[in-house]
């Protein structure tokens, strides 16, 4: 078999798939400055590729860029993650009106069945990451029933930006006992869902995602603790 090279955008797509994963997950920290030399070695890429990834990083709203300066990693502030979860909240609510008008009741019992199938496992989890993971596959579903595919990309970006600190706030929910509570939210929307109550249902979305907003400060300073916490092998 003849091996043939990658094209260009299939070398663009998977810088770019990484790349935004290292930008969610803050291994680039937060405002700084990242090395387009460095990074093109450790990735194997050239410089043009690279940059047109970064590029879309920006554009996104994953990374900054300084004229003459270069690319850095976004800020990390309790304004901007109030902001971003300000927008997940009007983006969900309505989605879920949308739901409410189109959705067929086969498809809304199709979430209902996965709420079913992970409600267990969420109340049982210890993993943040596993939790962050149930926890956006029901707000995804749920947005996938308006069967408009704008709401499912503004909604999979604002998500990306946010997942970093997300995960950490359901860290130190578990810790304290709340995540259950967050999971019964899911109940009562997916109830008001499946009784077509737009009202209700909308008002229970924005409560359960704002409340969350409302904390953004101390999720903020949890974050930074553990991006700047000593990593494992570190001198």
């Amino acid at each position: 078999m003849i091996e043939t090279q990658p094209m260009p955008e299939d070398t663009v797509g998977r810088l770019y798939g990484e790349l935004r994963r290292m930008a969610a997950d803050f291994e680039f920290r937060p405002s700084e400055r990242l090395n387009e030399s460095r990074l093109a070695l450790r990735l194997g890429a050239s410089r043009t590729p690279l940059r047109e990834a970064l590029n879309r990083l920006v554009a996104e709203g994953f990374l900054d860029f300084r004229s003459g300066q270069g690319f850095f990693c976004r800020a990390l502030s309790p304004e901007g993650i109030f902001h971003l979860y300000e927008a997940r909240a009007a983006i969900e609510c309505a989605a879920l009106g949308a739901a409410i008008d189109r959705a067929e009741d086969a498809a809304i019992a199709g979430l209902a069945a996965y709420l079913d199938r992970t409600e267990g496992a969420y109340d049982r989890s210890t993993d943040p990451v596993e939790l962050l993971e149930m926890d956006e596959g029901f707000h995804v579903r749920l947005c996938a029933l308006a069967g408009n595919p704008e709401f499912d990309s503004m909604l999979s970006n604002v998500n990306g930006r946010i997942r970093y600190v997300r995960s950490i706030d359901l860290k130190q929910m578990r810790a304290s006992g709340a995540v259950t509570e967050r999971m019964s939210a899911h109940r009562r929307v997916l109830q008001l869902l499946i009784a077509r109550d737009k009202t209700a249902a909308m008002d229970a979305m924005r409560a359960h995602i704002e409340k969350r907003r409302d904390q953004a400060t101390e999720a903020v300073r949890l974050a930074f603790a553990d991006i700047y916490a000593p990593r494992e092998g570190a001198e």
